[in-house]
């Protein structure tokens, strides 16, 4: 049996906010570690864990081992977790997914009564499942899971192209052959803006994503650090999400650049007035800065944007990390699309 656990502190009765830093993350991770060695850290707030073994160990069902996880995680860390139970990764997520934060939901574990269980939930809890795909499928009438798992394959096909019908198809069952692999944190740098309300206006989520860059550009530069990899996570009023990945042009630390390679990851999920509850942003493949290679430009502009940036950082060490904050960028680019999470 297989563990979906979401980290997070609970603020206003039904929702959680990001629990802490990188390093409380990864002792998160450590403690779920002592139950069972097979954990899958899922950056920034969340993982998979394999309890199969652990049973055994514990003398403990699934669900008695989830509710051993919040009883540690509360004690140790004074952070609430909701715990997803499943035969495997896919239910486990749903499970935990579906349903107000801060509790214990188990999946079903016999393939009928898993397509049963998933049959009325909206089809974009499935994974790879995001917006556009929702909007892709609405016209045919294909709204929730049921609806799916009514439609042939072949007629999904004609709909998405084939591998991602055969991919939608086995979710809609419950199908998922993927294991828990054992693996740690990678390091990396996050930060998170959570809004007061659910959100719908585009220019407060484009100012989110810029504090965000600026925020991960400033820690990246102190510590001499430069990242390959932006993760793009939008949290919605639902309790989906939405991840974008994007392998940058070249590592980097500069706010100027994150800011505007996650404007663009925000411009392709083509949101139409969606709710939002929040925004992550994340920086991955880190390695010192001095053993990256950067393009030289012959642009001034480029030239003054980093000595406007060094002089901002010596602010920041000398006043507080609030005491610069990055430009606008000009106005976000506009959504397309007719629908919202």
């Amino acid at each position: 049996m297989i563990l979906y656990v979401h980290f997070g502190v609970r603020e206003h009765g039904d929702r959680f906010e990001y629990p802490g830093t990188e390093a409380v993350y990864r002792r998160l991770i450590g403690l779920l570690g002592g139950i069972t060695p097979v954990v899958q850290a899922l950056p920034p707030d969340a993982a998979f864990a394999d309890v199969a073994g652990a049973r055994r160990y514990f003398g403990r069902d699934a669900r008695d081992l989830a509710a051993l996880v919040r009883l540690r995680v509360a004690a140790v860390y004074g952070i609430d977790c909701t715990v997803g139970v499943g035969p495997n990764p896919l239910l486990a997520r749903i499970a935990a997914q579906n349903g107000p934060p801060g509790a214990i939901r188990c999946a079903p574990a016999e393939p009928g009564e898993a397509a049963a269980y998933l049959a009325p939930l909206p089809v974009g809890v499935l994974p790879g499942v995001g917006p556009a795909t929702v909007r892709t499928l609405s016209p045919y009438g294909l709204k929730t899971v049921g609806d799916v798992q009514r439609v042939p394959t072949a007629t999904l096909a004609r709909i998405l192209g084939a591998p991602a019908a055969r991919s939608l198809a086995d979710a809609a069952r419950g199908v998922d052959a993927t294991r828990v692999a054992p693996k740690a944190p990678p390091r990396s740098v996050g930060a998170v803006r959570e809004f007061g309300r659910d959100e719908l206006d585009p220019e407060q989520h484009h100012r989110a994503l810029l504090g965000c860059a600026e925020e991960i550009g400033w820690r990246l530069r102190r510590e001499r650090l430069a990242c390959g990899v932006l993760v793009l996570t939008v949290s919605y009023a639902d309790r989906t999400t939405t991840v974008r990945t994007r392998t940058l042009p070249e590592p980097t630390a500069h706010s100027r650049a994150l800011a505007t390679e996650a404007t663009r990851m925000y411009a392709s999920l083509a949101l139409q007035r969606a709710r939002v509850r929040g925004v992550t942003l994340r920086a991955e493949a880190i390695a010192p800065a001095d053993r990256t290679t950067h393009q030289l430009t012959l642009d001034p502009t480029d030239d003054r944007a980093y000595r406007l940036e060094a002089a901002a950082d010596r602010a920041r060490a000398r006043f507080g990390p609030d005491a610069v904050h990055l430009a606008a960028l000009g106005t976000p680019p506009a959504p397309t699309g007719n629908s919202a999470p």
